[in-house]
């Protein structure tokens, strides 16, 4: 084999074989920060990888927030108004946080089905609502203020 030729051979392998690495780290790092959406009925039908860091967005159930008086820990539940799902979260909740507030929590779900968040968004006023909590909201049949959704009746006969 010719020196050049021999020379090429290496320098193409080389960049190949750099290449492939440097696309291998990509995918790794992109694996591990990636956030899928669900919503409580997928966590509560099974659907949510367990260990995983997701978010899940939906409305803070009345009545359900219960804070601890000696560490930062709140425990409320979190629904679709289809399927309900617990959260746990040790930290200080966003100031808009509230019974009845639409909220997108990222965590990881644990064995039994419970959120143990380690961040909590809350919308930021009366009439924004994160696109997924709000598709989420549609597929289960009810509006951002949870409400159903009437279907709009056809005028012709």
């Amino acid at each position: 084999m010719n020196p050049k030729r021999k020379q090429r051979l290496i320098l193409v392998l080389f960049l190949v074989f750099g290449f492939a690495a440097v696309v291998g780290l990509m995918l790794v790092a992109l694996k591990e920060n990636i956030n899928l959406f669900y919503s409580p009925s997928q966590i509560v039908n099974g659907e949510a990888p367990e260990g995983a860091r997701i978010r899940v967005g939906g409305m803070v159930v009345n009545g359900s927030v219960s804070r601890d008086n000696q560490s930062l820990l709140v425990s409320f539940q979190l629904t679709d108004y289809k399927s309900t799902v617990a959260v746990q979260y040790s930290g200080i909740l966003p100031d808009l946080f509230r019974e009845g507030q639409g909220i997108v929590a990222m965590g990881k779900v644990s064995g039994r089905g419970l959120l143990v968040a380690d961040e909590v968004l809350a919308k930021h006023d009366e009439k924004y609502m994160p696109p997924e909590v709000s598709d989420a909201l549609k597929k289960a049949g009810k509006q951002e203020d949870g409400s159903d959704i009437i279907p709009a009746q056809s005028s012709e006969k």
